[in-house]
């Protein structure tokens, strides 16, 4: 009783006690003061530039400052002209993920268990995911035609790839020794996976989920620009070709808020599932 009693102890005390280093208050906060410092110095620059560089009017049409991209953005939103745009690129881009995930995530688990199976279909997959998503744009049109579902083909196949490789590295580089120790107590292979391959893979599983947030973002704007008649991308190319420089950068904010936002919820996310590794005494 008394050795257990001091284990529970030793699990209660704080990661002081433990030898384990607590951060300080400005070592949890210098990524984000370092990074909203960089953001507003930045912006800072581009704001006075003009005064301080002589362009030609001809330069000046197609220039613009962040205090006019700003109000071009409250007149967007404020006058509601952005909802429409921007829910036909968020349904693209959520559908596309989502398909995305469920078809990514099982395909490398199942890839990266199966020996045979990777044996089959790594040439497929390296050849696809090797191709430019362009290039596959006018065959989904032809298929899909100029609307959502060749946007959601487009950005399915910019956000799979990322997705199921990262997968499949995290399952082949599980713990073998873990896993002959779970089948030698009866395991299934499903339970095998659940228990000890997915949550071994979960860091790949987070990377190869952030890359394929970046693709299927970039998949709604390429699809947008090319081949749609409705979408964000489609306000962009539309406020390009008048000279609207206000416009372009507007949306271009968006699409890199979005970026921001999701990737943000995936860290988020996978700091929660993480919980269960041990820390490092030597962690900085």
């Amino acid at each position: 009783m008394a050795l257990q009693a001091n284990d529970v102890r030793i699990a209660a005390a704080p990661p002081s006690e433990l030898g384990v280093p607590r951060k300080g208050l400005w070592r949890r906060i210098e990524p984000t003061v370092l990074g909203s410092g960089t953001i507003v110095v930045m912006l800072l620059l581009w704001q006075v530039l003009p005064y301080f560089v002589p362009m030609k009017e001809g330069t000046k049409l197609f220039f613009t400052v962040p205090s006019h991209i700003v109000g071009t953005l409250w007149t967007m939103f404020a006058t509601g002209m952005i909802w429409a745009p921007l829910g036909v690129s968020a349904a693209a881009f959520a559908c596309g993920l989502a398909l995305a995930i469920v078809v990514g995530l099982p395909a490398g688990v199942l890839l990266g268990r199966s020996s045979t199976l990777n044996a089959m279909f790594d040439p497929f997959i390296t050849a696809f995911n090797a191709t430019p998503r362009l290039v596959f744009l006018p065959l989904l049109l032809l298929w899909f035609g100029i609307g959502m579902w060749s946007k959601v083909a487009i950005v399915f196949l910019g956000a799979v790839f990322p997705l199921l490789i990262n997968t499949y590295e995290g399952v082949r580089n599980s713990d073998k020794l873990l896993i002959n120790v779970v089948r030698s107590f009866g395991a299934s292979e499903w339970d095998i996976a659940r228990l000890v391959v997915v949550p071994n893979a979960l860091p790949f599983i987070m990377v190869g989920l952030r890359l394929a947030i970046g693709r299927a973002i970039l998949g709604v704007v390429v699809a947008e620009f090319f081949g749609s008649q409705d979408g964000l991308g489609v306000v962009m190319v539309r406020a390009a070709s008048s000279f609207q420089v206000d416009f372009g950068f507007a949306g271009l904010i968006i699409f890199a808020a979005l970026s921001l936002i999701m990737t943000g919820l995936v860290k988020l996310i996978e700091e929660r599932l993480s919980r269960w590794r041990p820390a490092h005494s030597n962690a900085p």
